[in-house]
C-alpha cells in the first residue's frame, strides 16, 4: 500500500460519529443536522428535466475535455460573473469541467507536485480536509497557515517567512471560507498573485462558495478578477475551482469546473485523461443549463438570507454569532470545549453540530478550530429556526 495513506487523519465526520457514540437524545425531538455542508434547498427543475431529457446519451463514452458548449458556456458564466471582459476566458484552453470541486481539489495536487523537491502546500486553518490529504498523498507537506478572529479569519501572508514561500509550490485559498464565511478583499488576492510570480507557485482558489453572499451589490471578489487587474491576462499560476453543489443545490450531480492558466491546464487535462473520471453526457447537458440561469440561484440567496435573520435574531444572546461575508456557516466561538458542547447538545437537543478543531490541526502554538463549532444552515427555514431554539434553551442551561 501506498505509505502516505498512513499520514491521512481520520475524516471529521468519523471523528464526529466516535464522539456521539453512547449518546441517546431524547426520542421526542427529531433530529437536526447542522454538521455536513449539504444543501437541502431543491434541486432547480429546469435542470432536473434537461437530465431527464438527454438519458439516452447514457450508451455514449463522454471525452474528458467536455461538450464545447458546455465550456463556451462555463466561460462566458466567468467572463460575466467577475468582470473577464479584456482578458475573456478561452473555453479552448482556459476551462476543464469536472466531478465537482471536492475530486479536482484532490486531483490537481496530484498532477503540478513535484515530490522530489521538499515540497510544502499551504493552506488555511481550519479547511477543507481535502487540501491536507491531497499535499500528503502527493508527496508534499502541510504548511498550515491560521485563519483566526485576530485576523479577520484570513491568512497573514506577510507573516510567512521567505523560506515557507521558497518551498511552496501549491496555495490554496477558500473564499468565501469553509467553516468562517470570510471573503478574502480584491488587495489580498492581488498580493497573493504577486508572490506567486515572485516564488513561482500555484494558486489553487477554492471559489466553491463563491455564489452565496448577501449583499447583492458586493459579490465575493475572485482570483481571475484580481489577476486582470494586474495585467495578468493569461491567468498565469492562477487556477480557480467552481461547483454547481453550492451555487444552484445540485450536489448530487457532481459537476463542476477548473478554469485558469492554460499551460497548466493543458498539462491537468492529460492527468484527466488517465485519471478517469470525464463527466457522463446527460450530467454535462444538466450543466449547460444550471450555468446559463441566475434566477434559481439569487433565489437560492434569499433563502440563505432569511435563515441567518432568524437564526442570529433567536441566538445572538447567548452564542457570538456574526452574520459571515459568505457561504451557510455559523463559526461561533463557545466558552466551553467544543467537543463537549457537541456531544451534550446532541444527548439533550438532538442537534448535531461540528466540533472546530475536527477542521483544524495544531499549528504555530494554537488550533484555531478549538471551542468553535460550525453550524451549516443548510436545513429549510422552519428546521432552522427550531434548531435555534432548541440551541437557545440549550446555552441558556449552560
Amino acid at each position: 500500500m501506498n505509505p502516505d495513506l498512513q499520514r491521512l487523519q481520520a475524516y471529521p465526520f468519523e471523528k464526529l460519529a466516535k464522539l456521539k457514540a453512547g449518546a441517546t437524545p431524547p426520542a421526542d425531538l427529531a433530529h437536526i443536522a447542522l454538521s455536513i455542508g449539504e444543501p437541502k434547498h431543491a434541486a432547480p427543475a429546469f435542470v432536473r428535466d434537461r437530465l431527464i431529457a438527454h438519458l439516452d446519451e447514457l450508451s455514449n463514452y463522454p471525452v474528458t475535455k467536455g461538450m464545447d458548449t458546455l465550456r463556451q458556456v462555463i466561460a462566458s458564466w466567468l467572463n460575466r460573473r467577475f468582470n473577464l471582459h479584456t482578458a475573456a476566458i478561452n473555453p479552448e484552453t482556459q476551462v476543464l469541467p469536472v466531478s465537482g470541486t471536492r475530486e479536482a481539489l484532490f486531483s490537481f495536487a496530484q498532477a503540478v507536485i513535484d515530490r522530489t523537491q521538499q515540497p510544502l502546500v499551504l493552506m488555511p486553518n481550519p479547511f477543507y480536509q481535502i487540501y491536507e490529504g491531497a499535499a500528503l498523498l502527493a508527496g508534499a507537506e502541510p504548511y498550515f497557515m491560521n485563519t483566526t478572529q485576530a485576523n479577520n479569519y484570513l491568512p497573514d501572508f506577510d507573516s510567512i517567512p521567505a523560506e515557507v514561500w521558497r518551498r511552496c509550490q501549491l496555495i490554496y485559498t477558500c473564499s468565501p471560507g469553509n467553516p468562517t464565511g470570510a471573503v478574502m478583499p480584491l488587495a489580498q488576492l492581488q498580493q497573493l498573485i504577486t508572490l506567486a510570480e515572485k516564488y513561482d507557485f500555484i494558486i489553487a482558489s477554492d471559489e466553491c462558495y463563491s455564489e452565496l453572499y448577501f449583499d447583492e451589490t458586493r459579490p465575493p471578489p475572485g482570483l481571475l478578477e484580481a489577476a486582470q487587474s494586474l495585467g495578468n491576462t493569461e491567468y498565469k499560476r492562477c487556477v480557480v475551482f467552481h461547483s454547481l453543489s453550492k451555487r444552484s443545490n445540485l450536489p448530487g450531480l457532481r459537476s463542476g469546473f477548473v478554469a485558469g492558466d492554460a499551460g497548466i491546464l493543458a498539462d491537468y487535462y492529460r492527468y484527466r485523461t488517465y485519471h478517469g473520471c470525464a463527466l457522463p453526457p446527460p450530467i454535462q447537458h444538466a450543466s449547460i443549463a444550471a450555468w446559463s440561469d441566475e434566477t434559481h440561484v439569487r433565489e437560492n440567496r434569499q433563502l440563505y438570507q432569511q435563515k441567518f435573520r432568524r437564526v442570529i435574531e433567536l441566538l445572538q444572546d447567548v452564542l457570538p454569532v456574526t452574520q459571515p461575508e459568505g457561504g451557510f456557516y455559523l463559526w461561533p466561538k463557545l466558552p466551553v470545549s467544543d467537543e463537549q458542547f457537541t456531544r451534550d447538545l446532541f444527548a439533550q437537543q438532538n442537534i448535531t453540530v461540528l466540533p472546530g478543531r475536527y477542521l483544524s490541526r495544531d499549528a504555530h502554538g494554537e488550533n484555531p478550530g478549538a471551542n468553535y463549532i460550525r453550524m451549516a444552515l443548510v436545513a429549510d427555514l422552519a428546521q432552522c429556526e427550531e434548531a435555534a431554539l432548541r440551541l437557545q434553551r440549550f446555552c441558556q442551561n449552560l
